[in-house]
């Protein structure tokens, strides 16, 4: 009976996406790109196990809908039970894994990734555009309503150091450290406490290592760690070569490496693995960043 169960979800997943070839690797994986947003298991073969599209939810305004046409971040937050999901259309949504219901939502143009922060805090990086290039900080009980803003050209990307408290956040050509003012009072911010030079420009992905005090982060040319004690960046002793890497997530319970490069314009159609080595083709999917949905830590 484990057989046929086996047999007949790698058929369900093969008609959902032909050709592929499933990665024996472990956990959910949850990909973005597209309008849809979904995971898929990898222990199961590489079933669908969940989707969701922000023009099915019709708690999200109507012209907030629209904007999530491509989705370019997808990250498990609240300890897996539920996503933070942004498009460079313009929006953010937070997203309960069971239902499916946003429970915030705000525009934020050219939005390229999102972070949760302490006490229900978000934060989201606003790429380049007439309102771009700036970190928009929001509350997640209040949908819409933009507390402060931030200047950082070509943000692409936001880590919080719960030890440090620390934010950190990445943009074309600098990573930026801020520190937490007033976070207990209805009117936090962000006080900006230094600038670091990337040593490509181009920041793309920023993302912490589990179980280390390093951050992983992407540039047009290369892929860095950097040690949040020093910082002194290394190229990546696997990845460091590889140009238009658009995510790297590494597994907190495994240590295996999902990455996705750009194959194809801004995306790919295989989510890459290291440690051990494989890929997981997805054949006609537009694929732009790949997060572990399994292990995410809640915020502290």
């Amino acid at each position: 009976m484990a057989r046929l169960t086996a047999a007949l979800a790698l058929l369900l997943f093969a008609s959902c996406f032909p050709g592929a070839r499933p990665d024996s690797g472990s956990g959910e994986l949850i990909l973005c790109g597209d309008k849809e947003v979904y995971m898929i298991d990898l222990a199961a073969g590489g079933r669908k196990v969940w989707g969701w599209r922000a023009e099915d939810r019709p708690e999200i305004p109507a012209e907030l809908r629209k904007r999530f046409g491509t989705t370019d971040d997808c990250k498990p937050v609240d300890g897996g039970a539920s996503i933070l999901v942004t498009s460079s259309g313009g929006g953010v949504a937070l997203v309960e894994r069971a239902t499916g219901r946003a429970v915030f939502w705000a525009a934020v143009e050219n939005a390229h990734s999102a972070e949760m922060l302490p006490g229900g805090r978000i934060l989201v990086a606003g790429s380049t555009g007439k309102t771009g290039n700036r970190l928009a900080l929001f509350d997640r009980s209040r949908p819409e309503r933009e507390l402060a803003s931030y200047p950082l050209h070509g943000a692409h990307g936001a880590a919080w150091d719960p030890e440090s408290r620390i934010v950190w956040a990445l943009g074309e050509t600098e990573l930026h450290t801020y520190a937490l003012e007033g976070w207990e009072t209805a009117t936090p911010s962000l006080a900006l406490t230094r600038r670091i030079d990337l040593p490509d420009a181009g920041g793309h992905d920023l993302r912490p290592v589990p179980g280390t005090r390093k951050l992983v982060l992407t540039t047009r040319k290369r892929v860095w760690t950097l040690d949040r004690g020093g910082p002194m960046f290394e190229a990546h002793d696997r990845l460091g070569g590889l140009a238009g890497v658009k995510s790297v997530d590494v597994h907190p319970g495994t240590g295996r490496i999902a990455f996705v490069q750009a194959e194809t314009s801004w995306w790919s159609s295989r989510v890459r693995f290291l440690s051990p080595e494989g890929e997981f083709p997805l054949a006609g999917e537009r694929i732009y960043k790949a997060r572990w949905g399994a292990g995410a830590a809640p915020v502290r």
